[in-house]
């Protein structure tokens, strides 16, 4: 079984500084993220997740909200990225997500990227969450380099919003130890109304089998059943069926492998701009989420959580409070 994390050995190796080489290259005419703008962020061009040649950082804090076996007692150290490569109408980080004007102070140094996650780990985290990673991925993990140069060793969780690039996460095979994307939709549709992202489906699917392929349908855990490898998808039910909730929960089943940990999550509420689409403008109805549990049992998936239907009142976060925007949270059941 393996005793620590997956960066360990690619740093005694000098493999995780060529990683960190290779993904900063990708920055010259960005490739990073699906979007491929072509944007030279070494030069500090903006590309369309409007970030440059550093990292931005809303909030870095001890996060007890995660799934049970993420962050158990001890919690997981979130480090909450700024922008995203998604414009999610219904977003409930929209505040850091959504706001890159106001965001544009929280630029930070690669060192100071690193001496995060030291901190996080000197603090008592039992993981290191890295909170919609994908538009800074060179800086990440030129950031893992020099933190584990000076002792960083807990599990890293890439905790994304499934649009990924799938060269790039290649690039991460060894490094992340825990997988955990969203898988938003089911329809692609959907995805452009309500995300402003084309081909969503098969971008995020790309993503999510190369996860699967590094990590397999197998959760590795500690002697106090907490995750130390593996990948867990989440989908988060939306009112109306708007998500298109089976089709997900399908290709999940059926392209991967029903062994997979799905996390089903009741914790929608109109957040941002939902309040004025008519279809997105309430809560989930309780007989909703009751459907999509049974057909995530009529398709074998038994492996992962559900949560408490009255989640969305406990899941609230307010990232104008820099010492955890997650002070109403309850844990997943």
């Amino acid at each position: 079984m393996q005793s620590g994390p997956s960066y360990i050995p690619l740093l005694h190796s000098g493999e995780l500084q060529k990683r960190a080489d290779s993904l900063e290259a990708l920055l010259l005419a960005c490739t990073v993220c699906p979007h491929n703008c072509g944007n030279n962020r070494l030069q500090n061009e903006l590309a369309r997740c409007h970030s440059g040649r550093l990292p931005i950082v809303s909030t870095a804090c001890r996060h007890f909200g995660e799934e049970p076996a993420l962050g158990g007692l001890d919690g997981v150290g979130n480090i909450f990225f700024s922008n995203c490569t998604m414009q999610c109408v219904f977003c409930q980080n929209h505040q850091i997500s959504q706001n890159w004007k106001a965001e544009e102070k929280n630029e930070i140094s690669i060192e100071s990227l690193a001496d995060m996650m030291l901190e996080l780990q000197s603090a008592g985290s039992r993981a290191i969450g890295l909170v919609t990673p994908s538009h800074f991925v060179p800086q990440i993990v030129r950031a893992v380099h020099l933190a584990a140069t000076c002792g960083l060793h807990l599990p890293l969780i890439y905790n994304s919003n499934g649009f990924d690039s799938a060269q790039v996460l290649r690039l991460l095979d060894g490094i992340i130890d825990i997988y955990l994307p969203d898988l938003k939709y089911g329809d692609d549709e959907f995805a452009f109304q309500y995300s402003g992202i084309r081909s969503y489906s098969e971008i995020a699917h790309a993503a999510i089998a190369e996860m699967y392929r590094q990590v397999g349908a197998a959760i590795v855990t500690d002697g106090n059943d907490l995750i130390n490898r593996g990948l867990i998808i989440r989908h988060l039910v939306l009112p109306n069926d708007l998500a298109m909730t089976e089709e997900v929960l399908r290709w999940i089943a059926a392209a991967l492998d029903p062994r997979v940990t799905v996390s089903l999550m009741a914790q929608y509420y109109p957040a941002h701009k939902a309040p004025k689409i008519e279809l997105l403008d309430r809560r989930l109805r309780e007989r909703e989420y009751e459907k999509v549990l049974a057909i995530m049992d009529r398709l074998g998936l038994q492996n992962g959580w559900t949560q408490e239907f009255d989640s969305s009142d406990f899941y609230r976060p307010d990232f104008s409070n820099k010492i955890s925007p997650f002070i109403t949270e309850r844990n997943t059941a």
